[in-house]
């Protein structure tokens, strides 16, 4: 006990930036969205990124957090994540002036549409959209203003050291060993229409509003996590990546169209 609690409060001091579902599960949302898309989506999705898959380009806002610029330090740093108080809504609070992933999400669509822009500006602002629609499914990313998203819930998965946070971008993906394609042929082949249907068909301030929902549900009322709660969030987290690819499918599917079908979603 003496170890645990000297542990948790070295932790605290360093505990890491939010990313949200690490590279395998951002390729994953990216990955079933590329089954949905429809015709005209994919060819625009191809006109912008070019070679680049969506599943390639679904990490590179994470990895550019690396670069020492002030855009990526301190400008694009919010944009990753939402705040909503317990027992509040989106539409309660009011976004703050650096921005949110919502409010990102309008600012880059703009940008990927407007075909006056250059090519890399497109392809920067398509690749974020990417990545904040995979942000808004990740329920820690609708963080509730006290723990930044469960940065500071210090905790043990299994004999590893972590937070929070960290269970939930990557650890329960990767407890599963499953490569990003894997997991995609897995969760795809349970995706119903009714599913699609309903996904699909919600707007990305209730995405967040889902989440923050979510999130209330699974901070644990202990520390140390293990198989229990593996099997406590299994379905969930599979529901929330399976979430991710239909909405941003539908997202893209409703950019992209000439005259808007919010929900269409194509076939492969």
């Amino acid at each position: 006990m003496r170890r645990l609690l000297l542990s948790l409060v070295l932790a605290c001091s360093v505990a890491s930036p939010a990313f949200a579902w690490g590279k395998t599960g951002h390729r994953v949302v990216a990955e079933i969205a590329d089954h949905y898309l429809t015709d005209e989506a994919a060819q625009a999705v191809e006109d912008i990124l070019g070679p680049e898959s969506m599943a390639e380009a679904a990490d590179w806002a994470d990895f550019m957090r690396s670069d020492p610029d002030d855009f990526w330090r301190r400008e694009a740093n919010p944009w990753h994540y939402v705040t909503i108080p317990k027992d509040e809504k989106y539409a309660d609070i009011t976004p703050p002036p650096e921005g949110n992933a919502i409010t990102a999400l309008e600012h880059f669509r703009a940008i990927a549409l407007d075909e006056t822009q250059p090519l890399e500006q497109r392809q920067l602002a398509l690749r974020f959209i990417v990545h904040l629609v995979g942000d808004l499914q990740q329920p820690l990313h609708a963080g509730n203003g006290t723990d930044r998203g469960g940065n500071f819930f210090i905790c043990y998965f299994f004999e590893d050291l972590t937070n929070l946070h960290e269970v939930w971008d990557e650890l329960l993906i990767n407890y599963e060993e499953l490569s990003y394609t894997e997991w995609t042929a897995w969760l795809t082949s349970k995706i119903t229409a009714e599913n699609i249907l309903v996904w699909s068909a919600s707007t990305p301030a209730q995405w967040a509003d889902e989440s923050a929902a979510i999130r209330d549900t699974i901070y644990p009322d202990h520390q140390i996590l293990k198989w229990e709660y593996v099997y406590q969030t299994r379905s969930l987290l599979r529901q929330q990546l399976s979430k991710g690819g239909v909405r941003l499918a539908a997202y893209l599917n409703e950019m992209f169209a000439e005259a808007p079908e919010t929900g269409q979603l194509g076939v492969d």
